[in-house]
């Protein structure tokens, strides 16, 4: 018969002995068992890293949304408050407007008393010294070094008005503009009034033109005008101008 040879699973023994009466035991660990011991351990590490990072990761995404959260806060408070200083600009303007409206009126009602205050006032009919609008209307904005000419909302109903006596020399339009008047003034004033919206225009070229005389009929509500004043070639504010001669 042939030699029948077993193959002998490899294994540890663990000798554990007692400090008091020096007994000892001993016990047997197969390899696989070792193996498994080491794999559960490795995998608990795994799964630990893993969670430890997750976390990690969460903690810095939380952290990151509420600074973005702090900033958005902030922005939208800093938007609030320009929102409250645009308002309260636009009232001081339109109180502004409404008392220079006022004084143009009660100047305008006011006629001559002399032969020579007569003269004087038609004289005065050359500068451009009224109010370009007639009617419902608001100045939004006013004369700068970046924004050469006043800037005025008008309503349906309302017009646009010359500012004093002086000839039609440009009606027509732009890209910007929609209607584009031009009156040149004897007195070395000219005066554009620049529509951004349709109106219905009552001039043409080469047309005389009164103070007060209507130039465009506004059709649509809020529709803005930029009124513009040369001297000699030079832009002026037109507000030094129609407080000066009312």
């Amino acid at each position: 018969m042939k030699d029948q040879r077993h193959k002998r699973k490899e294994s540890f023994s663990v000798l554990v002995v007692s400090n008091t009466d020096r007994s000892s035991r001993q016990f047997q660990i197969s390899l696989f068992a070792i193996r498994l011991v080491v794999f559960v351990v490795f995998v608990f590490l795994v799964v630990l890293g893993v969670l430890v990072f997750q976390y990690s990761t969460a903690r810095g995404r939380q952290e990151s949304l509420r600074k973005e959260l702090l900033a958005q806060q902030q922005t939208a408070q800093a938007l609030e408050k320009e929102k409250e200083s645009w308002n309260n600009e636009k009232m001081a303007l339109t109180s502004e407007n409404e008392t220079l409206r006022q004084i143009i009126e009660q100047k305008e009602a006011s006629p001559g008393e002399t032969k020579e205050g007569t003269q004087e006032e038609e004289k005065d009919l050359t500068l451009p010294t009224r109010y370009p609008s007639q009617g419902s209307g608001v100045m939004e904005a006013g004369y700068g070094e970046d924004h050469p000419y006043l800037t005025i909302s008008t309503y349906t109903g309302s017009s646009i008005v010359a500012a004093g006596n002086g000839t039609i020399v440009t009606v027509s339009s732009d890209d910007t503009y929609k209607h584009i008047i031009e009156i040149q003034h004897e007195s070395g004033y000219t005066t554009r009034y620049l529509c951004q919206q349709e109106a219905d225009v009552k001039v043409e070229e080469g047309a005389q033109v009164q103070l007060g005389d209507v130039l465009l009929e506004i059709t649509a509500d809020e529709t803005k005008m930029d009124y513009q004043i040369l001297y000699e070639g030079e832009t002026v504010d037109p507000m030094t101008v129609i407080e000066a001669r009312g």
